[in-house]
């Protein structure tokens, strides 16, 4: 059987390679884009890019020419921005205050708020402190929770509970649960993705095969088989802006809740790993329609008992990929990545093809 995902990158690159040649590097100012922007607090770089550009992370190409800022991930609530044009070509430059000075008798101190992020923290927070995607074989072999003197079959905050003994022992853990295996769309396992249930404090380690813990902090009641995972949880707080994804292709192989229908803000899992994509990195997101059988009443190769021909007599019709939204990897695993979507015209679902917006 020919490999499915390596059928659909060729079908999309082929359908989509004028697009990606035509537009790459287009910089587009939107007709009603304004000449000046005053900062606010609660907004993100995406939002502003996008209220300048149809293609926000093009973002960087505004500031080539400022000598003002060499950062253009740097913005602070408060700065203006103004849009002008050097040799036809749009420039954006900011007017920025002086950082204010607080006087008193011992101590002159200048204060600055804090630069604007990318996207809101607010919505991505969430995902970042109770989820994320192990490899099978590390989740496999962590310890678990055993039960208690009490023959509880739940435990919340000050419970005492026995778990396995796994490796060294640290002083604090976080209690994980399993919410999906994570696969691609050919059936190989990606990974495990989990879900942050409470923290643990270990109590007592000196059995031979078990620890002593103590649950703490918990989101919801933890539970016998739950996992402890030792280490804080990955951080997009200094993510940035990268360049858009150019060789890179996958596919939306998940979400965070199994939800059928997905959408603006939501989190999607994309069959890239670390190696292959950082996060920031902007993708587009296609949607690639059936295959189409013609003949005197044209049908769609999943609704047709036909045999399809091993020749090329025209009868077979591929569609091309659309673009139906844009997304931003914002945390990367081993084999894959989280992407929120932050633009999306149509609904978005598994199997759509992430690559160049």
């Amino acid at each position: 059987m020919v490999n499915k995902s390596k059928t659909l990158i060729a079908i999309f690159t082929a359908s989509l390679l004028w697009c990606i040649a035509g537009t790459a590097m287009a910089l587009d100012v939107k007709d009603n884009a304004p000449t000046t922007y005053t900062v606010k607090k609660n907004d993100t770089l995406w939002d502003i890019a996008r209220l300048f550009l149809d293609k926000p992370w093009l973002w960087p190409e505004l500031w080539r020419n400022n000598t003002q800022i060499m950062n253009p991930h740097l913005i602070y609530p408060g700065d203006v921005l103004v849009l002008r044009y050097v040799d036809g070509e749009p420039v954006m430059e900011v007017v920025r205050d002086k950082p204010r000075i607080t006087l008193s008798p011992n101590v002159a101190r200048a204060t600055k708020p804090s630069p604007i992020s990318l996207l809101p923290w607010s919505v991505i927070e969430p995902y970042i402190q109770h989820h994320e995607i192990l490899d099978p074989g590390k989740y496999k072999i962590l310890p678990h929770l055993l039960g208690d003197k009490n023959a509880s079959m739940r435990f919340v905050d000050d419970d005492l509970v026995m778990s396995r003994r796994s490796g060294r022992a640290r002083d604090q853990y976080r209690v994980i649960r399993k919410q999906s295996k994570i696969e691609d769309l050919d059936g190989n396992t990606l990974g495990v993705q989990v879900h942050h249930i409470a923290d643990a404090t270990m109590v007592e380690d000196r059995a031979a095969g078990e620890w002593l813990v103590k649950i703490e902090d918990a989101n919801s009641e933890a539970k016998r088989g739950d996992k402890l995972l030792y280490g804080e949880p990955k951080t997009a707080g200094d993510m940035t802006l990268q360049a858009a994804s150019k060789s890179q292709r996958g596919f939306i192989v998940g979400n965070l809740h199994q939800h059928q229908l997905l959408g603006k803000y939501d989190v999607v899992i994309v069959d890239l790993g670390e190696e292959d994509i950082e996060p920031g990195t902007v993708m587009g997101i296609y949607q690639q329609g059936p295959t189409i059988i013609d003949g005197d009443e044209p049908k769609y190769l999943s609704e047709s008992k036909v045999v399809m021909s091993t020749f090329d007599d025209g009868s077979t019709v591929e569609q091309p990929a659309l673009k139906v939204g844009e997304l931003i990897i914002f945390s990367t695993f081993t084999h894959a990545s989280y992407g929120i979507i932050t633009r999306a015209a149509d609904i978005v679902k598994t199997g759509n093809i992430v690559a160049h917006p």
